[in-house]
């Protein structure tokens, strides 16, 4: 009787490893086999993509756009394989993450669109109304910070040591005549700080989600089209390697987004159609 109840036990115990097997294998194929796109992305992006993705789907690619709210996450996904692309980057910013985090094995595969950035205020009304010691709102990665204090001596408020690096940071700043007091945050947040800063550096769709002030109403513009600062779609390195098939459908999702009248159309509504600009030729 003991045997019996031992042997069925151990049929019972190879049953269930096996189903668990079973399990695991197709959940694993199941994953690598869909060819839905996911592609993570922040917020601000969201409308002008949304309407690629509408527009894919009539062709047969499915997109999946997955939200952060942070500029750290999107990259350490893409490095891990739990999404196929990123869009929320451009190439400084990239370069930046690489250089700073050896293990990321990343790459842009294609280009998307860039907006100015401004220097905003419900303060003051002109640059020149700028008192001294007045609070200026500005990010906190390296890049970022770069292109504020390029602007910020575009607009003759400071003067920095070299005047075309766009890597400079607080400790570059040749001159200060303002004593301007210079706070660092995270670069989705520069948009909502516009309500208790004096002066806030900052990009007009995180404005248009923030609705803290109308992203036309910069005191001053950076004037140049300068696609370095297009926003990118970024895959893994060996991302065409190991899914060739859906390395192409992203690219032909790209040229949707692109080429579409529709997001160029959304772009104008979402960002302002004087606040943003092709990356691509």
């Amino acid at each position: 009787m003991a045997q019996s109840s031992k042997s069925k036990l151990t049929i019972i115990g190879v049953a269930l490893v096996a189903i668990i097997v079973a399990l695991v294998a197709w959940t694993y194929q199941k994953k690598t086999n869909t060819t839905e796109l996911v592609i993570g992305i922040s917020p601000p992006f969201a409308k002008p993509l949304q309407v690629a993705v509408d527009e894919a789907k009539k062709e047969g690619i499915n997109v999946k756009l997955v939200e952060f709210s942070d500029w750290n996450t999107p990259n350490i996904t893409l490095n891990h394989g739990d999404i196929d692309a990123n869009y929320f980057q451009h190439q400084p910013f990239l370069t930046n993450a690489l250089k700073a985090n050896a293990d990321f094995k990343l790459k842009p595969l294609g280009i998307g669109s860039g907006t100015h950035v401004g220097l905003y205020s419900k303060k003051y009304k002109s640059i020149a109304d700028v008192q001294d010691g007045a609070r200026v709102v500005i990010p906190n990665d390296p890049v970022n910070q770069g292109r504020a204090l390029l602007l910020l001596q575009h607009a003759k408020l400071i003067s920095l040591k070299d005047p075309e690096n766009h890597l400079s940071n607080l400790q570059d700043i040749a001159s200060n005549p303002k004593k301007l007091n210079f706070i660092e945050v995270e670069g989705p947040q520069t948009a909502r700080a516009v309500d208790d800063a004096d002066l806030v550096f900052t990009y007009p769709m995180y404005l248009r989600l923030a609705k803290t002030i109308d992203p036309n109403d910069a005191l001053i513009l950076d004037e140049i089209n300068n696609t370095i600062y297009a926003i990118l779609f970024v895959v893994r390195e060996d991302y065409e390697q190991k899914s060739p098939e859906k390395a192409e459908q992203l690219k032909k999702f790209i040229q949707i987004y692109q080429n579409s009248d529709k997001v160029k159309q959304q772009l104008n509504d979402e960002i302002g159609e004087k606040l943003w600009f092709k990356g691509w030729k």
